[in-house]
């Protein structure tokens, strides 16, 4: 009975971390498949290899935290390990089934937590350090975008400028016996260096969502005894990658597409930004969600864009209605001519087709001061699409719920 349950448990972390691939590679590699710098094949491959040097290095701390801390690894009995890791995956499959890169640590954690709950073994100390960190998490990444965005972003989009990617940056030479992979040979040196830093932080953020996320597979299994961390890592990273490249095409389209419109150098701050917020907190060993603290960068570097057009004093100074020109409260968001225009092209520009980047960065662009920009009216859909939002925040909250609700009724009233 002992190795049937062994089995399924094998097979259910297969399914957890094959899903976890589904979503994660869609938030690593979004901004890269969406710019036409690579393709989803070739994301998912470089997405499976910087996941396994994180879970490799850094999440193995991660690993113990949910193995032997949420709760302690004695509840990890064999059925109560099947138990958790249903749960996980099966939150994580509807939000994959509706093309949402869920919070995959959030929902395996909430299915820890169920266990907790109903054994009243949950170290609520432990718990009250994580959630204080989900929170802070994705407050820090706004703060950082909000301050890029109105101090830092429009000098330095006046003096970066990247073209468009016609054709995929990584080819695939098929003229010979063997194929070989090769550069784009149309590619500006300016396309390149733009792609390039696109292409590196996406295996960045790879490497933070291997260091943060081969826990939620496998922990349970690790917990218990059923596997070795090493074991656990090789499982978790072999699912992940096999999800990356298979159901991640949804999850892809979704980041690289339906988010926001998103600017190539805009899409390195917050991929920047939001894995060293992750790998970081993989080091302390809390378990975290990379496409939260992500997307809040995205939301407060569009704030903060917005806002240049008044002063922090008229922005925190109530205005009459009709009489202020940045009224942030209503929606209506200002934006700075230096960032709108020349830019650069976006994320889903690149993806359609639809726009051309200057052939030459312009060679001095002024940046009016803050409050000094005449305000050029930008609706909130421009910077950020709330219909896509409304569904992921949706389903961010919807997958760590249902995770926690059916863990517990499972461990309380049945087993």
């Amino acid at each position: 009975m002992v190795s049937t349950l062994l089995v399924v448990g094998l097979l259910v972390a297969a399914f957890v971390g094959y899903n976890i691939g589904g979503s994660s590679t869609g938030v690593a590699f979004g901004p890269a498949v969406g710019s036409r710098i690579v393709r989803k094949t070739t994301a998912a491959a470089l997405f499976t290899g910087f996941a396994f040097a994180g879970a490799w290095t850094v999440g193995r701390n991660v690993i113990d935290t949910m193995s032997n801390g949420i709760v302690p690894a004695s509840q990890f009995t064999a059925t109560a390990s099947v138990g958790v890791l249903f749960f996980a995956g099966l939150a994580l499959l509807i939000s994959n089934i509706y093309g949402v890169p869920a919070s995959t640590s959030m929902t395996a954690v909430g299915a820890i937590v169920g266990l907790g709950l109903a054994t009243d073994t949950l170290n609520a100390a432990l718990m009250f350090t994580i959630v204080s960190a989900w929170i802070v998490a994705p407050l820090i990444g706004f703060a950082i975008g909000g301050v890029i965005g109105r101090y830092l972003y429009p000098h330095l989009d006046a003096r970066l400028s990247f073209g468009r990617m016609r054709d995929p940056l990584i080819q695939l030479d098929r003229s010979g016996t063997v194929p070989r992979l090769g550069l784009n040979d149309n590619a500006s040196r300016r396309d390149l260096v733009g792609s390039v830093l696109v292409l590196l932080i996406a295996c960045y953020m790879g490497f933070s969502a291997g260091a943060s996320n081969a826990a939620n597979a496998v922990a349970p299994l690790v917990g218990n005894g059923s596997i070795t961390i090493e074991q656990g890592i090789l499982l978790a990273v072999g699912t992940i990658g096999l999800g990356g490249f298979t159901i991640a095409r949804r999850t892809l389209a979704t980041v690289g597409d339906d988010i926001t419109d998103l600017p190539i150098l805009a899409a390195l701050i917050v991929s920047l930004v939001g894995a060293t917020i992750i790998t970081v907190l993989s080091q302390l060993g809390i378990p975290a969600s990379l496409a939260v603290s992500t997307t809040c960068c995205i939301i407060g570097l569009g704030w903060g864009r917005a806002s240049r057009t008044a002063t922090l004093a008229e922005l925190a100074t109530p205005k009459p209605p009709g009489e202020g020109e940045t009224e942030l409260a209503t929606g209506s968001l200002t934006a700075s001519p230096a960032a709108e225009e020349g830019a650069g092209p976006t994320v889903g520009e690149l993806a359609t087709g639809e726009a051309e980047a200057p052939t030459e960065p312009p060679e001095e662009v002024e940046v009016p001061g803050i409050g000094k920009e005449e305000p050029e009216e930008v609706t909130a859909e421009s910077l950020f699409d709330p219909a896509a939002t409304a569904r992921i925040v949706t389903l961010w909250i919807l997958s760590p719920v249902l995770s926690v609700v059916g863990s517990y009724l499972l461990f309380a009233l049945v087993l």
